[in-house]
């Protein structure tokens, strides 16, 4: 057998309900939800279990409720003994794998997405900036288009480099809409805008970038005890120096998802656990590769199911 990758879901596979079931069966799962609310000082764990949908998808939100509810599965999968030789998370992800290795505190962790989401939210007035996704285009090509919009006046950038033929675009809402017509002039199969509050990981994210440092120098930043790929180099990091430098970039620059995928394919990793709601990233790994084993774990249902195969492909 290979080696184990753990990846983290980003914004956008929060639902309400999400880890109920785990708090009810287990006491240390309930009581990361506490810790959650305790270091926030408003009831999120209520929240996540009851909603409104509305309210928990706001980005300040949503953020710590998907890194609460991905490490309160890891909490239940523990039991099982199965580590991970190397962890990655896309985008808000990226903190829940820092937590899993041990780089941030888990308070810490809920704590500064929080803010993150806040500032993010800040960054450009509601309605100003927004994303789409790309389908069925090179990235170079869409990089040329973007570059060309952007010098224009219209700031628009690569956010996502999800899967083959699929990458997210975000920057003012005139730039997506001029870059998307061109890309599918230029050959794109269908642009989709997003519902996203913002226009995340492009340039006029940078005044976010700035007041997270104050966040980050707040908060305690170790070594990783297993190598994280990072979002913004798809290169594998463990010192918290490289950590918190790589997190302040991520914020404007580009989720590098397939490459990091093709990283660690590289990296020798042929088991991937996605941990937390949804199944987003089990989708993008498959596209890149699919003879991996991948496993998506939410509840004690699929994390009995995916313990029993994984150690049935270790015999």
């Amino acid at each position: 057998m290979g080696k184990i990758a753990f990846v983290f879901p980003g914004q956008g596979s929060q639902t309400v309900g999400m880890g109920k079931s785990l708090a009810d069966e287990n006491e240390n799962v309930l009581n990361l939800f506490k810790q959650a609310d305790e270091r926030l000082g408003y009831p999120l764990s209520q929240l996540i279990f009851e909603g409104p949908q509305e309210k928990l998808t706001q980005t300040m939100n949503a953020q710590p409720a998907l890194l609460t509810t991905s490490m309160a599965v890891l909490e239940a999968f523990k039991q099982s003994g199965i580590t991970a030789d190397y962890v990655a998370g896309h985008s808000l992800g990226e903190y829940s794998a820092l937590v899993a290795a041990g780089a941030i505190s888990f308070t810490d962790g809920v704590y500064a997405v929080h803010k993150r989401g806040e500032f993010m939210e800040d960054a450009v007035p509601n309605g100003e900036g927004t994303m789409a996704a790309v389908l069925g285009m090179e990235r170079e090509a869409l990089q040329a288009i973007t570059a060309k919009i952007t010098e224009s006046g219209h700031s628009v950038q690569l956010a996502n480099l999800n899967s083959p033929g699929q990458i997210v675009i975000s920057g003012t809402k005139q730039g997506v809409e001029l870059a998307g017509v061109e890309a599918k002039t230029a050959g794109a199969k269908r642009v989709l805008p997003l519902e996203v509050s913002g226009p995340f990981h492009s340039q006029l994210m940078r005044p976010a970038a700035d007041r997270l440092l104050s966040v980050l120098d707040e908060i305690k930043l170790q070594d990783a005890s297993v190598p994280v790929i990072a979002n913004v180099s798809a290169t594998p990091i463990t010192a918290s120096g490289e950590i918190k430098e790589k997190l302040l970039q991520q914020l404007y620059s580009p989720v590098l998802w397939e490459d990091s995928v093709r990283k660690l394919l590289a990296l020798g990793v042929d088991t991937f656990i996605e941990i937390g709601p949804g199944k987003v990233l089990s989708g993008l790994v498959k596209k890149v590769d699919r003879n991996v084993q991948l496993y998506a774990i939410s509840d004690s249902k699929s994390i009995e199911s995916t313990i029993e195969a994984i150690k049935e492909a270790a015999k």
